[in-house]
């Protein structure tokens, strides 16, 4: 069986999580704080490590003010995370379709969206690809409303230069066994702005307050904490931070045999009828996540069927968030953005992973042209 997404491990990750095994520090420990600087390393800002890419969406929310009476922006086409994350902090969840061509958040449909309730608005760097993250701040700015990144997808991308902790006020990160890097389950939360950082800190660490300058009663004792507003126990264990930062210590490599594979499906596919490949914008330069192809004619649900039997467990990402009962028990319809919605019966994502050979990628293709007649 060859799956979509796998992850990388090698002795140097192993070794690195046995001895932090046999430390003085499974939790909270300096493991976690080098394994933070790391990704400020890569992503360009300083973060937080939380324990998932939800928990680390849920964060930045709770970081940005989100809560009954807001509205939140998000784009359809993304794991459900993205949009349940606004719901479950009581804010209304406002969907806007995508662009053609990169199933990015569209910002005319931003636009479009947001009203004087607009609190955040979410973008998601689909399949690596970063979003237009300067149109979105000029929509954001004006309404004072936070712009958040959910670059699960693209750690290690870069978009005019500019690495993706850097674009938005808010960045968040999945560190998921099938993404770019993996910490087993883990995320992050990144910020240039030290207000939001330190909100989504205190947040994610049950709202504990230590900081002597923060805290109402100073007169206690060296072992005295505040709760000052209410937060979530979501930190990431020293465990899985170690093998974070053995696993980012060659995301360059993992990052240069993406764009190898990538490269060569472009090559290879370029002349299979039916089909439809994945663009890059000028000024952008993805780590792929994901190799998404659109399987045009109504023929992938088949495609799927046949590469699926055949042991390549392509997967489709993703169903429109407003399609799952829990938003349609909410009064959402489908419709509302049709460019998503044709992306979605469309979009096939093939085997994209560090450890995937020429002959593995050799058969997916061979298998997508005998399917396809090519």
């Amino acid at each position: 069986m060859l799956p979509y997404g796998r992850q990388s491990i090698d002795r140097s990750d192993v070794e690195a999580v046995v001895e932090a095994l046999g430390s003085d520090w499974l939790t909270t420990g300096p493991r976690v704080a080098q394994f933070e600087k790391d990704i400020e390393a890569v992503a360009g800002a300083p973060a937080v490590t939380v324990t998932n890419g939800t928990t680390a969406l849920h964060t930045a929310y709770a970081a940005a003010g989100v809560g009954p009476g807001d509205e939140v922006v998000v784009t359809p086409m993304t794991f459900v995370a993205t949009a349940s994350a606004a719901a479950m902090r009581g804010a209304t969840v406002v969907f806007a379709d995508v662009e053609d061509e990169t199933a990015n958040l569209d910002p005319a449909a931003v636009e479009a969206a947001v009203t004087d309730r607009t609190r955040a608005i979410a973008a998601v760097d689909y399949a690596g690809h970063p979003a237009e993250y300067d149109a979105l701040r000029k929509i954001a700015e004006p309404l004072d409303a936070v712009l958040i990144g959910d670059a699960a997808h693209a750690i290690g991308s870069t978009y005019h230069g500019r690495p993706v902790g850097t674009l938005a006020d808010l960045t968040t990160f999945s560190f998921f066994p099938t993404k770019n890097l993996t910490t087993a389950e883990g995320g992050a939360v990144a910020s240039t702005r030290p207000d939001l950082l330190d909100r989504a800190r205190t947040f994610k660490n049950i709202g504990m307050v230590r900081d002597q300058d923060r805290l109402r009663r100073t007169d206690e004792g060296g072992w005295y904490y505040e709760v000052q507003s209410f937060g979530e126990n979501y930190r990431l264990p020293d465990v899985l931070c170690a093998l974070g930062s053995s696993q980012l210590s060659r995301l360059a490599q993992f990052k240069a045999k993406r764009q190898y594979l990538t490269a060569r499906y472009d090559e290879l596919l370029a002349d299979v009828p039916g089909l439809r490949l994945p663009v890059q914008r000028e000024g952008v330069d993805p780590m792929r996540h994901l190799y998404p192809v659109r399987v045009l004619d109504g023929r992938r649900r088949e495609v799927y069927d046949r590469l699926r039997a055949a042991g390549i467990l392509v997967q489709v990402n993703y169903i429109p968030v407003y399609w799952h009962p829990v938003f349609e028990d909410m009064g959402y319809r489908r419709g509302q953005c049709p460019v998503a919605e044709r992306f979605y019966a469309e979009e096939l994502s093939l085997p994209l992973f560090v450890d995937l050979t020429d002959d593995d990628q050799d058969r997916v293709v061979e298998e997508l042209r005998t399917i396809l007649g090519s």
